[in-house]
């Protein structure tokens, strides 16, 4: 058998429907995707796990998922959602963004996302699994099934079942013929029957259900060619004398109908396994009413901006632009005029329209199935007592006369049904059930008395299903034998007929009674298989049924297993236990896909059903892919449709209050609109379609949708077509056409049909459209005409967005004090209002407010009112508001009153925000601030929480291929382990920073990139000189082969001070000079003086004296005339006192030096820096003494040098001083240097 895996590869393919081509663009988005996921891989894990597999790697690069499997159980139920198509949608849930679901291409280039799995590794996957959970069933070449006990190459043969020591949960259901091959089989034979197959996973779980011992054995095996049904009239060829008075007799010759087919192992006809008209209903029934399609529409397609004012926000105010996605509009956009002519004409008709139309009664949401609905069961016309004489027939008559119709009535449901309802209504008197069993035993007397055996039966069917409530179990087989004798071979009631064998087995089989089993057990399943729609007596049918769908696994016989999963699936749900039918409906839907059979309708209702329960199981993800797959199979009706998107709603992933995933079910519904009553649903559907995509920010296509609702909703009445036109206009005021939205707004005040609300609503549009167009005066004069209608109907929160409006106009004029009244009045209406109605608008006031105070203060109190908004972002739970208020916070603590601590907490909420809106673009930015904001704290713990979200923001830049943010992430990592000192690492990153650079092939990123690498070394305290190779070797070429002179003579001036700090004057002195020729081209003074000023200093630091003094000399020369800042004058000081010491010591001029000493002693008064002075000071009066031989003079410097010297709390000053004699060796022959 060799070794089986238990890990499988999932390739993931972008296709486009029709073709099966590859998509190249959506290949690269879902690789993209992929990547991210690979480097956070909880949401992939969360929904493999609703797949029942387990995730162990992602592989970007090559569009593949591995996943493995731990039991029997998940390799099956992964096959099962695989092979209806659940993976490839669940996958697109999770990897297709938002944007995706709103694209309407057509047909032909509609794409999707496919997800294939190697069907052979997928087979050895679930061999694998089953070997290690033990014994598993196997169909052998003679079509029997039998038990395995290990690998198949392990010298473990196939075993009968019953004979199997080791089936797993009890004993399997047994086979009949498990003798080995005869001697004259051939030896191929042999060799073909040592190697059974392994039983698909749904038929192993079927037969590994625990099963009674009594239970009879399986039947023979059935042959290929077989025919495993017939109906319609078949003549018999034989006599046949039936055992039982429910056995056909017959002679040969005579005429049968045949109305099913004989199941194998089942030695009883059944009728046909496919499913009536009445069956079918039972997918649909009680799941998605017409008040429940009525609230659907009224949540998707309403919308405040026709009652409540729309707040004009400042970032939408600030371009007239449209900012939106690209995404093609459901049909051509419409010219301004051309919608002007169409609003114009929807308002001539509304004049003639009443003013509240009535709604229809009914919106045909259920006319498919009314047909074949069931009807209410009759009420008996009559009540028995208990103070009534039951054992007088006469007194019964009313009772027993019903009971004893021939056939079935509808009012016999409740009879016949596992609750038992019938009783309750017939007897209501009766509070004791034990009474109620006896006056039943009289009724029953009086029955057998009079002869009437349908009423006989049927009493003894009721008592016999209240002793088997009270487990009574021999008083109730008692009862049912009776009821089956009274019947007497009657099929005039058969779903009496139904309910008694069902019950009866079901005590035959409690009780352990072998022999009576063996002859009802099979009728019974017979009768349950083969009767359309019966109804479930008893919540033991489900063993029976679980029985037949064995006996129909190892007889092969795939019409029966699909009518056994129809009944048990039913059984389950009838009972209220959804959960249990669920392998039932799915195993029924992919028998049917396996048939070939044609799409039904009924076919979309049973994946709607299933979808309903995985909600319950809450397994989102599984939802939308069943109701996607049940949109693709079949075309669905209204009812259908709607009921997808309810399934939507409830499943789709948050934070999208309106997924995507609608608009298919939304345009699917308008597409089953039929003429009459559907029509009043179309401007409902066509307002839902504008308030998703404009949700979603769309307002292109929002627009088209919303003008087609208008034309619509033509009869609709007065109101509601204001309301759809108010809703217009506020798109193109979103989409930035806000002269086409004055437009309409114009047409509806002309037209005089607005009520006095929907004039303030219309007002305050007009005024926001005005402010957008440019014409405050008469946005001021709409904002006050819609202020005065919001007092005057008291509508609070009205008046509140009008003041805020108000203030918003206010600060756009210019008037700043004025604005921050407005709002100040709004703020105070707002925080009087529940926040469930106006939290939004209320937290952009407060915001708006609180950047007012931060700019013209007091900006304590602007920090006030930005948490204020946090907080009630928080309370209502509305994530990008919170997200607005954090980043507000974040800005005032870096800016206004920087905080590192609050900082450092406020970026990182931001960073939790960002993960929960699931913005990795943004959240890869917070890690990198938050990383610098960590750096600058300047301890080790500090330096390793950086380290910690560099790392962070690294994997998400190469998940996102942003290869500049990850080239900077390593450099960033590597100068963080150089502040730690772990070298080794350091030159690691390095490396790899570089690399990315090159990989990218910009020139101007390697430049950046190198510069970068030298700077983390030149700004250190160690390795300097590794810097030099960065600058000298990397950077400088590239900046020279790009032609950027800035940063050539930028690096020039870095390396001229580092190889001055390490000793090497001469090699600096080459960069020095290409530093001065760089900014003399450049015209860059300041450069240039800098320049001359660092080749003076290596010009003096190489003992060039007078090369020294002319560069110095230069620098001096470039300076400010005159001097502007204390600065400057300081740097006059320095050089002309590094000018006389070169005088003084290098070129032994004490004259000169003087002079240069005296131009340092200007500077420093102009200064007023005594330090200086007094050094100045000193230095001349020791030269005027020893050198110039001025004793007057001298006396004048060192007196001056002593009072500064008192001032500055100098003890002593030294004529001559030591250091001057340092840099004098021909004043002082030996000296310390």
């Amino acid at each position: 058998m060799g070794v089986y895996p238990t890990d499988l590869t999932l390739q993931l393919l972008a296709v486009r429907r029709k073709s099966r081509l590859r998509d190249p663009g959506l290949q690269q988005t879902l690789r993209g995707q992929l990547r991210l996921l690979e480097n956070d891989s909880r949401e992939m894990a969360r929904v493999l796990g609703e797949l029942s597999a387990r995730l162990l790697s992602i592989h970007s690069d090559q569009d593949r998922i591995v996943v493995t499997f731990k039991t029997f159980e998940e390799i099956w139920k992964f096959s099962t959602y695989h092979a209806l198509g659940f993976t490839h949608h669940c996958l697109a849930n999770l990897l297709m963004d938002q944007a995706f679901w709103l694209l309407l291409p057509s047909e032909e280039e509609e794409t999707a996302i496919q997800v294939h799995v190697d069907e052979n590794a997928l087979r050895l996957t679930h061999e694998s699994l089953l070997i290690q959970e033990g014994p598993f069933f196997v169909l052998c070449p003679d079509h029997h099934v039998r038990v395995m006990t290990g690998p198949r190459d392990a010298g473990n043969g196939p075993q009968a079942l019953r004979q199997a020591s080791g089936a797993p949960q009890g004993e399997a259901a047994p086979e009949t013929d498990s003798s080995p091959p005869s001697p004259s089989v051939s030896s191929e034979e042999v060799a073909v029957a040592a190697a059974p197959e392994p039983l698909i996973p749904f038929h192993q779980w079927a037969l590994r259900i625990p099963q009674d011992p009594i239970d009879d054995a399986m039947g023979g095996p059935v042959m290929p060619g077989n025919p495993l049904m017939a109906v319609g009239l078949a003549s018999a060829l034989a006599d046949f004398q039936g055992s039982g008075p429910e056995e056909m007799t017959f002679r040969g010759g005579d005429l049968i109908e045949i109305l099913g087919a004989q199941v194998p192992s089942l030695p009883w006809l059944e009728s046909a396994i496919f499913l009536n008209e009445e069956e079918k209903s039972f997918f649909s029934e009680g799941c998605f009413s017409e008040e429940d399609a009525r609230q659907l529409l009224r949540r998707m397609s309403g919308t405040d901006v026709c009652s409540v004012y729309s707040l004009d926000s400042v970032e939408e105010a600030e371009t007239e632009q449209p900012q939106e996605k690209e995404i093609p509009p459901p049909c051509l956009s419409l010219e301004p005029q051309e919608t002007l002519q169409k609003v114009k004409n929807v308002l001539e008709q509304c004049k003639t329209c009443p003013g509240c139309p009535q709604e229809p009664a009914s919106w045909g949401l259920c006319a498919a199935s009314s047909d074949v609905s069931l009807q209410d069961p009759e009420e008996p016309s009559f009540c028995l007592e208990a103070e009534d004489d039951w054992e007088d027939p006469e007194a019964l008559s009313s009772l027993l006369l019903f009971l004893n119709a021939p056939g079935y009535k509808a009012s016999f449901r409740g009879l016949y049904d596992v609750a038992l309802p019938w009783l309750s209504s017939v007897f209501r008197s009766f509070s004791d059930e034990e009474e109620l069993t006896g006056r039943l035993a009289q009724a029953r007397g009086a029955a057998k008395k009079a002869g009437l055996l349908m009423a006989l039966a049927r009493l003894c069917f009721l008592l016999g299903r209240l002793c088997s409530r009270r487990l009574k179990l021999s008083q109730a087989r008692v009862y049912f034998e009776e009821a089956l004798g009274a019947l007497e071979g009657s099929f005039g009631d058969l779903f009496l007929v139904v309910a008694v064998y069902a019950n009866l087995a079901s005590i035959y089989r409690k009780q352990k009674n072998r022999e009576k089993c063996a002859q009802v057990v099979p009728k019974a399943m017979a009768l349950l298989l083969g009767t359309p729609d019966h109804i479930c007596s008893t919540e033991a049918e489900g063993e029976l049924l679980q029985l037949a769908l064995r006996r129909a696994v190892g007889g092969q016989s795939l019409q029966a297993e699909a009518r056994a999963c129809f009944l048990l699936a039913r059984h389950h749900v009838h009972l209220k236990q959804p959960e249990e039918a669920l392998p039932f409906l799915e195993r029924l839907l992919l028998l049917h896909r396996d048939s070939g059979a044609p799409e039904a309708a009924w076919l979309s209702d049973c994946y709607l059903l299933l979808a309903d329960i995985y909600s319950r199981k809450c397994l989102p993800h599984l939802v939308l892919s069943c109701v996607k797959v049940a949109s693709l199979r079949t075309r669905g009706s209204l009812a259908g449709s709607l009921r997808s998107v309810n399934l939507v709603l409830q499943n789709a992933p948050q934070p999208h209050s309106l997924p995507a995933q609608t608009s298919h079910y939304l345009r699917q519904a308008l597409a089953s609109l039929t003429p009459g009553t559907g029509q009043a649903l179309r401007g409902p559907l066509y307002t839902s379609l504008a308030q998703l995509y404009s949700h979603h920010g769309c307002h292109g296509p929002a627009i088209t949708f919303m003008t087609q609702a208008v034309e619509a909703s033509a009869i609709a009445g007065v109101r509601a077509i204001v309301d759809h036109l108010v809703a217009l206009a506020w798109l193109h005021v979103l989409h930035g056409q806000s002269p086409v939205a004055l437009d309409i707004l114009q047409s509806v005040r002309d037209a005089v049909v607005a009520s006095e609300d929907q004039e303030g609503v219309i007002a305050n549009m007009v005024a926001v459209a005005l402010k957008r167009t440019g014409r405050t005066r008469q946005a001021a004069e709409s904002y006050y005409r819609a202020l005065r209608v919001a007092r005057d109907l008291g509508q609070q929160r009205n008046q509140a967005v009008g003041l805020a409006n108000f203030g918003a106009l206010c600060l756009h004029a210019g008037a700043s004090r004025l604005a921050q009244h407005y709002l100040l009045e709004a703020v105070r209406l707002f925080s009087r209002l529940p926040l469930g109605e106006c939290g939004r608008d209320f937290t952009h006031v407060l915001l708006q407010l609180g950047h007012l105070c931060t700019r013209q203060g007091p900006a304590q109190q602007g920090k006030g009112y930005y948490e204020w908004a946090l907080l009630v972002a928080v309370e209502m739970g509305h994530v990008e508001s919170q997200l607005r208020a954090v980043q507000r916070l974040c800005h005032f603590y870096s800016a206004v009153m920087p905080s590192e601590a609050q900082c450092v907490i406020y970026h990182e909420l931001q960073l939790s925000l960002a993960c929960k809106v699931a913005d990795k673009v943004l959240e890869g930015q917070l890690l990198e601030t938050i990383s610098q904001l960590y750096l600058s704290l300047g301890t080790e713990r500090a330096y390793k929480s950086a380290l910690d979200y560099t790392k962070r923001s690294l994997g998400i830049f190469i998940d996102l291929q942003k290869k500049e943010k990850e080239a900077h992430a390593w450099l960033q990592a590597g100068k963080i382990y150089y502040i730690l000192r772990q070298s080794e690492l350091v030159d690691l990153y390095i490396q790899v920073a570089q690399n990315v650079a090159l990989y990218t092939g910009d020139p101007n990123l390697g430049l950046e990139l190198f510069e970068a690498a030298g700077d983390i070394f030149f700004d250190g305290a160690w390795e300097r000189e590794k810097a030099v190779s960065f600058y000298r070797d990397r950077a400088l070429p590239l900046a020279v082969t790009t032609g950027n002179r800035k940063a050539e003579l930028r690096l020039c001036n870095k390396l001229v001070a580092l190889l001055a700090t390490l000793e090497e004057p001469q090699e600096g002195l080459e960069f020095a000079h290409m530093a001065l020729a760089l900014s003399i081209t450049l015209g860059d003074r300041l450069n240039e003086r800098v320049a001359y000023h660092r080749l003076a200093a290596l010009q003096h630091r190489l003992g060039h004296g007078e090369l020294a003094e002319h560069f110095y000399l230069k620098a001096l020369s470039l300076c400010n005339s005159p001097l502007e800042f204390d600065e400057e004058t300081l740097y006059y000081v320095k050089v002309y006192l590094v000018l006389g010491d070169i005088i003084f010591y290098d070129l032994k001029d004490p004259f000169d030096a003087a002079g240069y000493y005296q131009l340092a002693l200007a500077a420093a008064v102009d200064l007023g820096n005594k330090k200086a002075q007094l050094k100045i000071y000193t230095r001349l009066a020791t030269i005027y003494h020893n050198f110039l031989l001025d004793r007057e003079k001298s006396l004048f410097f060192y007196q001056k040098a002593r009072t500064f010297a008192t001032e500055l709390n100098v003890r002593r000053v030294n004529l001559p001083p030591l250091p001057l004699c340092g840099w004098a060796p021909w004043l002082a022959p030996s000296h310390p240097r």
